[in-house]
């Protein structure tokens, strides 16, 4: 039996989330179509006959000098030397730049094997293809180079082949069923931010966190009553995640509702929704503490 953890690391955009989600067949770290909406390393678990993988999507590696922007930097380059492995996703359809640089000099100096993916395989082209080759020559030789589509679940039994060859021998370090560890409100609190950053644009994405109140099982009704709060950091930002009439927030409600359902399975939902403006949140380290985990 082998066991190993594994550390996801590319820039944003790159594929990250949605290759966790693909190989642990759940939703377990949020897509959206804005870059850098990953903010914490979470952890997504696969297990076989082979052993167990425990996978951290860390957020995609972006240079800036914003305090939130650091944070989530740091946090994905420390994932890589705590992990037994490192799986390197990179973007087929973008050429290489500054970040990708950056990022590929952190990690060529680490002792951790890393495997390198080429994702989007299914709409690469041949030039592009040679690039992306080329470039992990010059800087990363010796690793191996594997192609994928994370969307379309091409090239995942190899990238799973691959990490077990390197894995170590081990016990399983959670339940054979587990897909994740995050705790309940962090689930929650995920599923409702990825409804409202992909039902807002420009800058707005960046400018929310959620926070989960309250969350009362009332036995009588068999009934889970969440009460949530979206947070914004001007006024004018919550009058367009409400929307006209409430119209975006009754559509990120319905949006979630199924999902935490899943969480909650046999029981009835109501979900509380609220919108907050808090100044420069992002800037506050009080706050960031409390949502970087």
């Amino acid at each position: 039996m082998k066991c190993a953890t594994v550390a996801i690391i590319g820039r944003p955009s790159a594929g990250k989330s949605t290759l966790l989600n693909t190989i642990c067949e759940m939703k377990v770290s949020i897509t959206a179509s804005t870059p850098q909406t990953t903010r914490n390393a979470i952890r997504g678990i696969y297990t076989d006959a082979r052993g167990q993988l425990i996978f951290t999507d860390t957020p995609g590696f972006h240079l800036s000098e914003k305090t939130l922007n650091k944070r989530l930097q740091d946090t994905a380059l420390k994932s890589l030397e705590e992990s037994d492995a490192v799986l390197y996703i990179i973007d087929s359809k973008r050429s290489a730049g500054e970040e990708e640089l950056a990022l590929v000099s952190h990690i060529a100096k680490i002792k951790t094997p890393v495997i390198c993916v080429i994702n989007k395989a299914d709409i690469i082209r041949d030039s592009e293809e040679e690039a992306v080759k080329a470039f992990l020559a010059e800087h990363l030789p010796d690793r191996p180079v594997l192609k994928a589509s994370a969307k379309l679940d091409e090239g995942v039994d190899e990238i799973l082949i691959e990490l077990f060859k390197i894995a170590p021998e081990g016990e399983l370090l959670y339940p054979p069923d587990a897909y994740t560890d995050q705790n309940l409100e962090f689930r929650i609190s995920e599923i409702i931010r990825e409804k409202a950053i992909n039902l807002v644009t420009e800058e707005i994405p960046h400018a929310i966190y959620v926070t989960i109140e309250d969350i009362e099982h009332t036995e009588a009704t068999n009934t889970i009553w969440i009460r949530a709060a979206i947070i914004v950091e001007r006024d004018t930002q919550k009058g367009i995640v409400v929307g006209k009439g409430g119209a975006n927030i009754t559509k990120i409600r319905k949006g979630a509702e199924p999902e935490i359902r899943q969480i909650f399975s046999g029981k009835k939902l109501r979900l509380d929704l609220r919108v907050k403006a808090q100044d420069k949140w992002r800037n506050n380290s009080v706050v960031l503490d409390k949502i970087l985990r």
